[in-house]
């Protein structure tokens, strides 16, 4: 090997390492904006007024025009979920079991879980480049040059917001989930409607339940909170806040999928 590609190789390597480095900066910044954010919207949320309003407002903007698209998923992801654990099932002569499978998937994992993604496409994009819009128009400095607190202002609200529609959505995903099921298992798979019914209750426990909803609370705050927070760190005009949208989803993503690992082995466990 020449000396030439001896020095080739180290600068692509000393490249390497660079761009490693400042990415996993990024990362730890990120993570600490993000924790100091919801820090500093929680003191918010003790110390002062809270603006019902815009809760209501923003609730109406998450929820329930989110309805839509959470009735869509829920009612495909049972139906598919009916037919193919039906047809694992008849395997062992078990088709009877579909309901049971049904519910307890649904109830502790798929529905907060597929819910929590839907919203964090919609409605995690949506804060992100309402607020990133904002930034970059200089309204959000307006509103501290005014005396008032963005945090308070912009972020408690969404915040609330985010956490009590994600738990109802997520009692709605399931029920939607449980009737897509339910129309494949009697009119396509010939499975007795009280029998499914019957076994579909019976099967779930008040542990699955509580589960699936205490994992719902938590996915509100996170997408929440991200979106808030790439849309405050929103830079450079429209291509800063396209860029804080896909920042703000993929990171909702990302913590959704990896808290909902966490709180599956604490409750496996506990």
């Amino acid at each position: 090997m020449t000396r030439w590609d001896k020095l080739k190789r180290t600068v692509s390597v000393r490249s390497w390492l660079r761009k490693f480095g400042a990415g996993c900066l990024a990362v730890f910044k990120g993570a600490g904006g993000i924790a100091l954010l919801f820090r500093d919207t929680c003191v918010s949320l003790a110390s002062k007024r809270i603006r019902w309003n815009a809760v209501i407002d923003q609730m109406n903007k998450i929820g329930v025009m989110s309805l839509p698209l959470v009735f869509l998923t829920s009612i495909f992801t049972g139906m598919v979920l009916a037919l193919q654990s039906a047809y694992q099932l008849r395997l062992f002569s078990a088709e009877q079991f579909t309901s049971d499978l049904i519910s307890v998937s649904l109830c502790r994992e798929l529905g907060p879980v597929l819910t929590a993604m839907v919203v964090a496409g919609r409605v995690g994009a949506s804060i992100a480049a309402e607020l990133g819009t904002m930034k970059v128009t200089e309204q959000i400095d307006a509103l501290e040059s005014l005396a008032t607190n963005p945090v308070q202002y912009l972020v408690a609200p969404r915040f609330i917001a985010a956490v009590c529609m994600l738990f109802v959505l997520t009692i709605y995903a399931d029920v939607i989930g449980m009737l897509g099921g339910y129309l494949i298992a009697v009119f396509k798979l010939g499975m007795s409607s009280h029998v499914f019914i019957k076994r579909a209750i019976k099967a779930l426990l008040v542990k699955d339940v509580v589960t699936g909803l205490i994992k719902a609370f938590f996915f509100g705050g996170f997408i929440s909170i991200a979106g808030c927070y790439f849309g405050f760190e929103a830079r450079g005009g429209a291509e800063g806040v396209g860029r804080a949208t896909m920042l703000a989803v993929v990171v909702s993503l990302i913590m959704v999928i990896a808290s909902d690992a966490l709180f599956t082995a604490i409750f496996y466990f506990f």
